[in-house]
């Protein structure tokens, strides 16, 4: 068992005071806590994201388009699990209708991609998958948990006029202009024990006590615990709220019963 390493990512759309149990430090707007794949499990990464202003609006590549770009084996699919937020806070996933490539690009250009876009207003529990490929942005006011894919490939296309660079015609080539499948989305109650994601690329479930006996035989080897309100003991050793721990079998991890957690790994 290994508790991960945690990175601090700051981000102009981060925050300066951050949900219990984190802190920013003095003078930083943090919008990202990374937990540093371990090498045993490196096909996934989990963060916390956390924002006072809108992320760009953004794609990501399969893993084909991913390596026939030259950028490596692995895209990125990912999902959201709102911990929180603050009224009226969004997520744009998708579009009302649908877009060809030609007039994506325009709206990128002149900005009014946004109000193409369809912005789901969000509460603590909501979770969204979001496949590669898929147009997406974080909205103001949201603490998330974000899974995904371990890729750093990211194509802007549109930034709402921050200096930063934009990656229009790569993101053009793998945006889908459509409209997002409601299917991919779910409101995730205070209590109960939920599969969340079931691949292809990592399984989640969001576990209140501990596992079933099938939930439990699909985690076979190496997998994440990522505890949200109680410690988890994983290998002997309390992981608390805020970590994430890297166990080497289900076996080695004792749920609280009064707790909930999430638990992921590749598939």
């Amino acid at each position: 068992m290994a508790i991960l390493p945690t990175r601090e990512v700051e981000k102009v759309w981060g925050r300066d005071t951050l949900p219990a149990p984190f802190s920013a430090p003095e003078g930083k707007r943090i919008g990202e806590i990374w937990f540093e794949p371990p090498e045993q499990l490196g096909e996934l990464l989990v963060k916390y994201i956390f924002t006072c202003e809108k992320l760009s609006i953004q794609t990501h590549p399969d893993d084909d388009q991913a390596e026939a770009m030259g950028k490596g084996r692995q895209g990125k699919s990912e999902c959201w699990y709102v911990i929180d937020a603050d009224p009226g806070a969004t997520l744009g996933v998708g579009f009302a209708d649908d877009i060809d490539a030609d007039a994506m690009r325009a709206a990128a250009l002149d900005g009014s991609i946004e109000d193409l876009m369809v912005w789901h207003e969000v509460k603590a529990g909501d979770f969204f998958y979001i496949p590669a490929n898929t147009v997406h942005a974080i909205g103001a006011g949201v603490s998330l948990i974000e899974v995904q894919q371990n890729s750093d490939i990211t194509y802007r296309l549109y930034d709402y006029g921050r200096p930063r660079e934009l990656h229009l015609e790569d993101g053009m080539a793998v945006a889908k202009g459509e409209p997002y499948d409601p299917a991919l989305s779910r409101h995730v109650p205070d209590r109960g024990s939920f599969r969340l994601v079931d691949g292809p690329f990592f399984i989640l479930d969001r576990l209140d006590g501990p596992p079933d006996t099938g939930t439990a035989a699909d985690y076979a080897g190496r997998l994440l615990v990522i505890p949200r309100d109680n410690p988890v003991t994983v290998g002997g050793e309390q992981v608390h709220p805020g970590q994430c721990a890297l166990a080497d079998d289900i076996a080695s991890v004792e749920f609280p019963q009064d707790g909930c957690c999430l638990i992921a790994r590749p598939v």
